[in-house]
């Protein structure tokens, strides 16, 4: 086997990996919430994430990383370690794992706004449409899920959660283009594990009163889903087509539904189910190339929505836990 395809079976290995453990992700959040508050959960992970992955850079002697990759590192660890982790898992005291997962895969449109705003992209009919039929989709979840405004307001923390993850990743892929995918990941961490730093005493007492079942659940976000999920998503990302990558997250929502039926006896129901069919059709409706368009400046195939990095890779527009 050339080096290449070598390089192209470890880089989709990573992605089925990542894709399996963020899916996990939403389960464990759930269960975790038992115990920890939104902040101090995301602040126990990511300390935990953060510590192992220094940990293997030093190992390694990679060190710090160039000048150059610290805007992209210091943004993805404030928006999709910190924002990210502490608005899901806020969300996810209100609105089961399986539909959380589903309202966080409209990350797209937000990227997709994103470009519209401030790289003069426009806002082509498709892209409207698509955020239209998303919205009526997060509401329909969150009036679905039975919780009345409750689970509305859970539906409206996992869309800025969506909002977290899409900044990040924007500013994730050119940080890449300087830094191995270990230094961004692990450096990420320990940003966001910093700006989580106020919940700190919410953390202390949470750890004091939670049981060992809870605590073993943030563990495991910390070491898998954040330390190893990331470091592997990075890794497919600086060795795989964007696009590619990218139709892998679309397993996250219905791998997430499968594990919360038997570990958390959560089982959508229909209504909120089609909520959330219909946020991840609205993203696809947005992808939708206009005839009338450039491939420059509509929103077609995943792949060609972000922002160029300085190796001319564009940004990736998904991601999930």
């Amino acid at each position: 086997m050339t080096r290449d395809k070598t390089t192209a079976v470890r880089a989709t290995a990573a992605s089925l990996i990542t894709m399996v453990l963020w899916a996990s992700a939403f389960v464990a959040i759930r269960h975790a919430g038992e115990s920890f508050r939104p902040g101090s959960m995301a602040l126990g992970r990511l300390l935990i994430g953060a510590i192992v992955l220094l940990a293997v850079v030093a190992a390694r002697r990679e060190g710090l990383p160039p000048r150059a990759a610290w805007p992209g590192i210091v943004g993805m660890g404030v928006f999709w370690f910190g924002l990210y982790m502490v608005a899901l898992n806020w969300g996810e005291q209100h609105t089961d794992a399986g539909i959380a997962a589903l309202l966080v895969g409209t990350g797209p449109l937000f990227v997709a706004l994103l470009a519209g705003l401030f790289l003069r992209e426009g806002f082509p009919r498709p892209l409207l449409i698509g955020i239209a039929v998303a919205f009526v989709g997060a509401i329909l979840a969150g009036v679905a899920s039975g919780g009345g405004s409750t689970a509305i307001t859970g539906a409206l923390l996992c869309l800025a959660a969506a909002a977290g993850h899409a900044l990040g990743a924007i500013l994730q892929k050119p940080a890449l283009a300087h830094a191995s995918p270990l230094q961004v990941t692990a450096y990420a961490s320990a940003i966001g594990a910093i700006a989580c730093l106020p919940f700190s005493g919410q953390l202390v007492t949470d750890v004091g009163h939670a049981s060992a079942e809870n605590l073993a659940a943030v563990v495991y976000l910390g070491l898998l889903p954040t330390a190893l999920a990331f470091w592997t998503w990075s890794y497919a990302l600086s060795h795989m087509p964007v696009g590619r990558l990218a139709a892998t997250t679309y397993i996250v929502p219905s791998l997430t539904v499968l594990m919360a039926w038997p570990v958390l006896g959560e089982f959508p129901p229909a209504l909120a189910l089609l909520g959330g069919i219909l946020c991840l059709l609205g993203v696809a409706i947005a992808q939708r190339k206009s005839a009338s368009a450039s491939e420059s400046t509509d929103f077609p195939a995943t792949e060609e929505i972000g922002v160029d990095s300085p190796t001319g890779d564009s940004v990736p527009i998904r991601s999930q836990d």
